[in-house]
């Protein structure tokens, strides 16, 4: 217990729950994320879901987050700690009614390639407020 003294009660909460209130940045989404199957770091469909995060409320970074990982967390260091990594990836064959989908054990995304960023916002926070596995 003596040893545990070196850290203050938030920083004990931070190591044991994780962070309560996720935070990211631009910068943060494109280097901790993995774009595969269909998109890329450069790819508009990508860029678009970045942008869409970036402007996430507290809250609905949490709901987010416990949409594709089963967390509304995340761990000390944020994204550059997360593991796996939050992986995402076309959806094939998904059109602009689509909502996306997750495996949430790996923290995989299947995301539709959207065309703007208002619609993937719409169907993405819609995907968030799902509950059970209606959209696995």
């Amino acid at each position: 217990m003596e040893k545990l003294a070196a850290f203050s009660p938030d920083e004990m909460c931070v190591m044991l729950c994780g962070d309560q209130n996720p935070e990211w940045t631009r910068e943060d989404l494109i280097n901790y994320t993995e774009p595969k199957l269909g998109y890329t770091k450069d790819s508009p469909g990508f860029l678009r879901f970045v942008n869409v995060l970036v402007a996430m409320s507290a809250e609905e970074r949490k709901a987010f987050l416990q949409f594709t990982t089963g967390c509304s967390s995340l761990p000390p260091g944020g994204l550059a700690n997360l593991y796996p990594r939050l992986t995402i990836v076309r959806k094939v064959d998904a059109g602009e009614g689509s909502y996306p989908s997750v495996n949430t054990c790996v923290h995989y995304l299947k995301l539709p390639d959207y065309p703007t960023e208002e619609v993937l916002r719409q169907r993405l926070l819609a995907a968030t407020k799902e509950k059970g596995f209606h959209l696995n």
